[in-house]
């Protein structure tokens, strides 16, 4: 796990900065591995009292909140405090479609897929008004949930929203995991290619229905995608969202930087 950030204050900084960046390096130099339970308050309090006489337990829940607050521990209802798993969801938003045009799958093996719900429904208002569609259309509607293959966490709530008009009767109504990438099955089925594709992403607060299902601790946001998708004649073939704990997620963008000028407004030297 990369653990860098400090401080670099020192003895100025305040108390609680001071014991998060000790307990920080106690994470980094392996004292406590990755879904290792930190010690209980109590005890961090008896050693860090050492330090700071006068330390208070609320001092001492500030500084592990730095540490949620930096995706470093997490913190698990009615358990105890955690060092948290090394991996991150990667989700890369260009060339996202090229592995799977060969093998048929996308990137996500680690990750079990259930199907809540597929059927007809209004596209919500939210999504209708980003991907320039009448709010309350009725589309194919397939809601997902990614859990992690190993600890069972939910890490991922998402929706795809598909037109009618090739989607409506077929097996994308069926509450079922699709035999291949889905995009893939919408041309199949739409007889169109993906030609072009625009992702809008926000940083949130979890709405409190979203916090209890991610377990998000308290103060901790989330990632919110929302993914639009057409073919070459304009037309959408798949509007989708993605919903992830933005402690959680590392979002990867590659490209190349082309050679040809283009409009520079919003670049900066950075």
């Amino acid at each position: 796990m990369e653990v860098e950030m400090t401080s670099d204050l020192g003895a100025k900084a305040p108390k609680y900065q001071r014991i998060a960046d000790e307990l920080r390096r106690d994470i980094k130099n392996g004292t406590y591995g990755p879904g290792q339970r930190l010690p209980a308050e109590a005890a961090l309090l008896e050693r860090f009292r050492a330090t700071f006489p006068s330390l208070s337990l609320e001092t001492m829940r500030s500084a592990i909140r730095v540490l949620r607050a930096e995706g470093i521990v997490e913190a698990r209802q009615g358990v105890g405090t955690f060092v948290s798993s090394n991996r991150r969801l990667q989700r890369r938003s260009r060339n996202r479609y090229g592995r799977a045009r060969t093998d048929g799958k996308l990137l996500t093996s680690h990750l079990r897929h259930e199907i809540p719900f597929a059927g007809r429904g209004p596209i919500p208002e939210h999504v209708a008004e980003t991907a320039g569609m009448e709010p309350g259309e009725e589309v194919v509607l397939r809601r997902r949930l990614l859990f992690d293959r190993e600890s069972g966490k939910l890490q991922e709530i998402g929706a795809s929203y598909l037109p009618l008009d090739f989607a409506g009767g077929t097996f994308l109504e069926e509450p079922t995991v699709v035999p291949k990438a889905l995009f893939l099955c919408v041309e199949d089925l739409s007889g169109k290619k993906y030609a072009h594709a625009r992702d809008h992403w926000q940083w949130r607060m979890p709405a409190p229905a979203e916090a209890e299902a991610l377990q998000i601790a308290p103060g901790n946001g989330v990632v919110h995608l929302i993914h639009v998708a057409r073919a070459q004649d304009d037309t959408i073939l798949e509007v989708s969202e993605s919903i992830w704990p933005a402690d959680r997620i590392e979002i990867i963008d590659e490209y190349d930087v082309t050679q040809e000028p283009e409009d520079a407004e919003g670049l900066s030297d950075v």
